[in-house]
């Protein structure tokens, strides 16, 4: 979730609820971008230029006018702006890309008086008799909702998370009609499987906008993460809570990425902590929270623990799934290429359509990461090296046409996950004995016993 208190977002939009009204935002969307088309095509032709289609589409305001109406609708268009953008943003063009992320980081809140009709539906009437203070500006909102703080007059300190009016009953139609705007930008490298995009979007739109299963995975992980002091995972209070409503503890903290502003050591120790949660998620607990965006993720200084929120994104990692990522692990770290070739392949990374070039480039890639990990005992994710040659190699691959194969919606939120934590930890410019981590669960194996691992 995106912090409400900056400065793009102190411009409350009311979200369109019906169905009808949401279509109709998008055909006048079409149409509005349709016309401005036609209208540079006559001015570029009026110069004696040649119009392309990519470059009519493509013009400031038309990137604006996507990108903000999408965002005013949320749901389907955001999310769909965020798997793509962050799972595919290699092989997509630099100015689709940009639309893209500018959906993935507008979240407008919705107007008070509309708010206020979404709480009188779910709440019994007179709640706010109920309330000693409530907050009517949001202290967070996102694609599915927007989060108040609430104080009862039991005492109470609540975040009420309130999902936007009309999101989860027009999922199918808005990925629909996204769908087809996206095809119609002509901007989609040939062969692009947007059908899987829109269909994981739609899947995940549907879990993440049932706050009943949100509940239980964060009941889930507060069970899980019990004896993990470094932990916070806030309560529910099912008193308060409804399918459309969302509402927990209370729990302070800072950005964080305001982390990145402590000593080395903290820094080091909250990328360790995080890293090492996401290794059990995937080894240990076979549940993961998916979203690694960064507003999920709260620092407590004066204790130095580590909040963690919104479990809308929690997915079950199937055991055959886990096996293969073990196997993944097991031969990198051990230097068996023929191993690792095998496992990228069975995870899908490659396929029979994949060029041998493209191939050998893909394996050399996973190849750079794990001698990276061999080669240095703490991994200094300051150190831009690596990130640079993966990004280089992707654009290469790019270049050369490659496509990804439609991947599992496990695997893509696996490799969200892990590019997340990447990210986080190179903000906070921290250095972690990856390797180490990674070893307590390859117990029992050959590569355990290396003294390599062993020693750490």
């Amino acid at each position: 979730m995106k912090n409400s208190h900056d400065k793009d977002d102190v411009r409350s939009i009311s979200v369109p609820a019906r169905r009808i009204e949401r279509l109709g935002k998008l055909g006048s969307l079409t149409a509005g971008v349709a016309s401005s088309m036609a209208l540079n095509g006559v001015k570029q032709l009026a110069q004696g230029k040649r119009p392309s289609l990519p470059n009519l589409l493509l013009t400031p305001s038309n990137v604006k006018r996507v990108s903000d109406q999408l965002a005013q609708m949320r749901g389907a268009a955001m999310k769909i702006g965020q798997l793509m953008s962050m799972d595919a943003g290699d092989v997509l063009p630099p100015e689709l890309s940009q639309i893209l992320v500018r959906l993935r980081d507008n979240a407008h809140p919705m107007p008070p008086a509309q708010l206020k009709r979404v709480l009188n539906a779910e709440w019994p009437a007179q709640w706010l008799r109920s309330f000693h203070k409530f907050d009517v500006q949001p202290i967070a909102a996102a694609s599915i909702g927007q989060v108040h703080r609430g104080q009862l007059t039991d005492g109470r300190d609540l975040a009420i998370k309130v999902q936007y009016p009309g999101v989860a009953k027009s999922i199918d139609s808005d990925i629909a009609n996204v769908g087809v705007l996206m095809r119609m930008s002509g901007l989609l490298p040939k062969g692009f499987e947007l059908a899987s995009y829109l269909e994981e979007g739609r899947k995940q739109l549907h879990e993440e906008t049932n706050y009943n299963r949100e509940a239980t995975q964060l009941k889930r992980f507060g069970d899980l993460l019990a004896d993990k002091t470094q932990f916070v995972v806030p309560e529910i209070h099912g008193d308060w809570s409804t399918a459309n409503i969302l509402t927990m503890t209370y729990v302070a903290g800072v950005p964080i990425e305001s982390v990145a502003e402590e000593t080395q050591e903290i820094r080091d120790q909250v990328a360790k902590d995080l890293i090492d949660l996401t290794i059990h998620e995937l080894f240990s607990f076979g549940v993961m929270q998916t979203d690694p965006n960064f507003a999920n993720y709260l620092y407590q200084p004066d204790n130095q623990r580590i909040v963690l929120l919104d479990f809308g994104a929690t997915h079950k990692i199937s055991p055959p799934l886990v096996q293969i990522y073990h196997q993944l692990m097991l031969a990198g770290l051990s230097g068996d290429d023929v191993a690792l070739e095998e496992t990228i392949k069975g995870i899908g990374f490659i396929d029979e359509n994949t060029k041998d070039s493209q191939r050998k480039q893909i394996v050399h890639m996973v190849k750079l990461v794990f001698d990276t990990l061999q080669n240095n005992r703490y991994l200094d994710f300051a150190d831009t090296k690596l990130a640079t040659h993966l990004q280089d190699s992707a654009m290469a691959l790019a270049k050369d046409g490659f496509l990804p194969p439609p991947l599992p919606i496990d695997v893509l939120l696996l490799q969200r996950k892990f590019g997340g934590m990447f990210l986080l930890a190179a903000k906070l410019a921290a250095r972690v004995d990856v390797v180490s981590l990674l070893a307590d669960h390859l117990k029992g194996t050959a590569l355990h016993n290396k003294s390599k691992l062993s020693d750490h």
